[in-house]
C-alpha cells in the first residue's frame, strides 16, 4: 500500500480548487480549529525566521517550545523549504 495515497488525494483535491476562499473553506471543513492553530504557528515560525528572528525569541514570540521552532528552522534550511518557497514566491 502507498503510504502517501492520502496526501496525493489532499494535493489532487487542493489543485482542483479554484480560489484561495475554496481552499480556506476546504481546510475549516477538514481540520479542527487545534489543527488550524498548529498550521497558522507553523507559518509564523518560518516567516518569521525568515526574517532573522532568533530561534529564542521566535520561541517567546509565540508561546512554543523551542524545539517546534529548532524543527521549523531544519524543514527551512535543510529539508528545502526555503527554496520551494523561493520558487513559488515568484510565480504570478
Amino acid at each position: 500500500m502507498n503510504t502517501r495515497a492520502p496526501i496525493k488525494a489532499f494535493a489532487a483535491l487542493l489543485h482542483k480548487l479554484e480560489s484561495e476562499q475554496q481552499i480556506i473553506e476546504f481546510l475549516d471543513a477538514l481540520l479542527t480549529p487545534k489543527e488550524l492553530d498548529e498550521i497558522d504557528n507553523r507559518m509564523e515560525i518560518i516567516h518569521l525566521l525568515r526574517q532573522g528572528v532568533s530561534q529564542r525569541e521566535v520561541a517567546q514570540r509565540l508561546g512554543v517550545g523551542i524545539a517546534t521552532v529548532t524543527r521549523g528552522a531544519r524543514v527551512l534550511k535543510a529539508d528545502g523549504l526555503e527554496n520551494l518557497l523561493l520558487k513559488y514566491e515568484k510565480k504570478p
